[in-house]
């Protein structure tokens, strides 16, 4: 049976969910990237096309009325398979472009890519790749979005919508400057690591989950942080340029390591291994470009 002429437009009912989310217009404009009259305009469009008062509107915001909630509930589910086809084409705009698209944490980009996506290149001179570098949060959120074939993450995977397969390990390590007090420690216990200032990840990464893991897992709260900072080099070079410890994964610090330019101190108890993963949306095939990458690895 074909849909009839006035059914309602799907960018309205997407304004119209913002609106119930945030409860706010004005905020559910500005997500929209439009003005707040303009999407005013839009709801009392979608209200006349629809016959029912949707919002009760205050000076303190719009809630959904009853009518408004049975709505709502039905446009979730209208949405979600709207967003579900408008990732499917991009997906598949992608693949017959030759375009991989690649999301994946700190660690992993900087890393490990390079030389996975150097052996890629080679096998696949005409095809092109895309990466976006995020926190392994942000990862699984672009995944979810349709926003990327597949992805890399460092953290243990807790979400039933991702498959996931391990192609990688590391290790995360306490590390310090050479004129540093433990670097001359045979070892640190983690009551003191607990209770000493780091330089750390930001909140969502994955190198900052296992640390702060493992610290509840040993009966301590967590980490306090001297400075926090949004990717691995950058922890790495304030600590190489400051007087601070951090715990950071091995592969990062390698050569530091190597040439004497930070010290590795052990932390009594604590052993951090990481199994690093590729994910990506269950149930939603992978791409055949994804498909080759994830085969070169594992």
């Amino acid at each position: 049976m074909p849909l009839s002429a006035s059914f309602p437009d799907l960018t309205a009912l997407d304004l119209y969910a913002s609106v119930v989310e945030l409860g706010s217009l004005g905020r559910a404009a500005k997500m929209h990237g439009i003005a707040q009259p303009s999407a005013s305009s839009r709801i009392r469009n979608l209200e006349r096309q629809l016959g029912v008062t949707l919002l009760t509107r205050s000076a303190t915001g719009s809630i959904p009325t009853p009518e408004g909630i049975v709505v709502s509930g039905w446009t979730d589910a209208i949405l979600r398979a709207a967003h579900d086809l408008e990732a499917g084409l991009e997906a598949l705009k992608a693949e017959q472009s030759g375009r991989l698209r690649i999301a994946a944490s700190y660690t992993i980009a900087e890393y490990l890519l390079p030389g996975w996506l150097g052996r890629f290149s080679r096998e696949h001179p005409r095809d092109t790749v895309a990466l976006d570098v995020e926190n392994s949060t942000h990862v699984l959120a672009e995944l979810e979005r349709g926003e990327a074939d597949i992805g890399f993450i460092e953290t243990p995977l807790e979400t039933p919508s991702m498959s996931e397969v391990i192609v990688a390990h590391d290790q995360l390590v306490a590390v310090v400057p050479p004129d540093h007090e433990w670097a001359l420690r045979e070892a640190v216990d983690m009551t003191e690591l607990a209770q000493t200032p780091l330089v750390m990840r930001e909140q969502g990464s994955g190198t900052r989950e296992a640390l702060e893991q493992a610290l509840h897992d040993a009966g301590h709260g967590l980490p306090v942080s001297v400075l926090e900072l949004g990717s691995t080099s950058a922890v790495r070079s304030a600590v190489l340029s400051g007087n601070s410890p951090t715990v950071i994964s091995r592969l990062a610090v390698a050569s530091e390591l190597r040439d004497g330019l930070l010290v590795e101190v052990p932390i009594t108890d604590l052993k951090i291994e990481r199994d690093l993963r590729a994910v990506w949306p269950t149930g939603k095939p992978l791409p055949k470009l994804a498909q080759a990458l994830l085969a070169d690895l594992t």
